[in-house]
């Protein structure tokens, strides 16, 4: 995207930075600013670093911002932003660092905007759950679950910030029946826009599409409001197979059960070793983990076994779901990567009926060790290929081998945006007419591979 100014600002970003950095240490106090080196360090870098890849490209130390400001109120973020704005000075927002795609990197230094001390939280009468973009989704299902309310969607990282996961994003636990992110989850939002006016606006229904998993390009949100139903009561189940087809096989009737389940994670025995489960899980086994409704857990036990598995175990703790659920999504590839640092892994994240139907052609994607952890997600399984790493244009290699079979990709080795990117683009013009809000991360053309091309807006 093309600046709208005309004139080079003065000075070097760290320039620039200093004078806005002390401005906005005048008027909010200077215990919010740091240029503490350590702090910059840990500030610049999120879970990129589960990409081989990124890990290679954007590894922590390389981009580093000037300065770390930490608000503590929406008025805050919108006054750093004005500072930022009049100084020229590119801010990036960050939450927790649980992203697993570099958006908390700083390409192109300036500020780092931490947004976890905006952490308020309150239930409404509807029901539905307002927090501000810093509350960790761990509080927030609690305070859901006190007033009777189960939040739709958690990250199987439920220390992430809301704000984080709702501006970058994926899935997340309980998409079976709600979707994605982008599918209700989200009510409304205030943003903070970089537009030199220091305030914010509301935005709600169709219109937060703009600010959902856009890694803040077009404003920073400071505040959500998402969906929840009355809350239920959830079940982890384990379950043990011989193999991957029987294990499939009940893993996809989940879906016609009368309660959908919030999670269903299918792994096979190369990956079950190195998860970090509740009860003992045979090496030698797949592995089939549900968070299934309370009324159902019978029917999901017989149909276990009816399909030539074992019941390992039935855990009526609504902590133990929160432990299943930490071993789902791409948690599995972090764990083997964590049994396994003499090897290098990397996943790619694709849906299809594929990993159902032909697995062996799924993994002849990829040379060496290929593994499948599958997700129940819709009416089509989500599943994370999991292979040996050997360099980049072997993952790149593998994306059109997968989409032959019908698969739909999703790269987590890129940095940039990639969903409603003309939407976001057209936003950005009026929220963000400089260009200063996480550079590098909107670009005009994605890239032809993964090769960082950092810089073009």
């Amino acid at each position: 995207m093309t600046s709208t100014t005309s004139t080079k600002p003065a000075g070097t970003v760290a320039e620039r930075t200093a004078l806005a950095a002390a401005r906005i240490a005048d008027l909010l106090g200077p215990d919010l600013v740091s240029t503490d080196a350590e702090l910059l360090l840990k500030a610049s870098s999120d879970w990129s670093r589960m990409s081989p890849v990124l890990q290679e490209k954007v590894p922590a130390g390389r981009y580093l911002p000037d300065a770390v400001v930490r608000p503590r109120t929406g008025d805050d973020v919108a006054q750093v932003l004005k500072a930022a704005y009049e100084h020229d000075v590119p801010v990036t927002p960050r939450g927790s660092g649980t992203g697993n795609y570099g958006q908390a990197t700083p390409f192109d230094g300036g500020l780092v905007l931490d947004l976890r001390g905006l952490d308020s939280i309150r239930v409404n009468d509807s029901g539905t759950v307002t927090a501000g973009a810093g509350a960790k989704i761990t509080a927030i299902d609690v305070a859901a679950r006190a007033a009777g309310r189960d939040i739709w969607i958690y990250p199987s990282t439920k220390g992430s910030t809301i704000g984080g996961f709702v501006g970058g994003g994926s899935a997340g636990t309980g998409t079976i029946e709600h979707g994605s992110t982008s599918d209700g989850f989200v009510l409304s939002l205030t943003v903070a826009p970089m537009d030199g006016s220091g305030t914010t606006f509301t935005v709600a229904g169709p219109d937060v599409a703009p600010y959902v998993h856009v890694y803040g390009v077009t404003g920073v949100v400071v505040e959500l409001e998402i969906a929840t139903d009355p809350a239920r009561e959830w079940v982890a189940v384990y379950a043990a197979f011989d193999d991957w087809d029987a294990m499939t096989g009940v893993h996809r009737s989940l879906l016609d059960l009368p309660v959908l389940p919030r999670l269903a994670s299918a792994d096979p025995p190369a990956l079950v070793p190195s998860l970090p489960a509740s009860v003992p899980l045979d090496p030698a086994k797949h592995s089939l983990r549900v968070i299934a409704e309370a009324s159902t857990v019978s029917e999901v036990e017989a149909r276990v076994v009816a399909g030539g598995g074992a019941v390992v175990a039935s855990l009526a703790d609504y902590a133990e779901t929160d432990k299943l659920s930490s071993m789902s999504y791409n948690h599995p590839v972090y764990f083997l990567q964590k049994a396994h640092p003499d090897r290098s892994w990397f996943h790619m994240e694709t849906g299809g009926l594929a990993h159902w139907d032909a697995p062996a052609a799924v993994q002849e994607a990829y040379d060496g060790d290929v593994h499948l952890h599958v997700e129940l997600m819709g009416h089509a399984p989500l599943a994370m290929v999991v292979a040996d790493y050997v360099c980049e244009d072997q993952v790149l290699a593998g994306i059109p081998r997968l989409e032959a079979l019908g698969l739909g990709v999703h790269s987590p080795h890129q940095w940039y945006v990639d969903r409603n990117v003309e939407l976001a683009r057209e936003t950005a013009r009026t929220t963000d007419p400089k260009g200063l809000l996480n550079p590098g991360k909107l670009v005009d053309a994605p890239p032809v591979d993964t090769r960082l091309n950092i810089g073009v807006r």
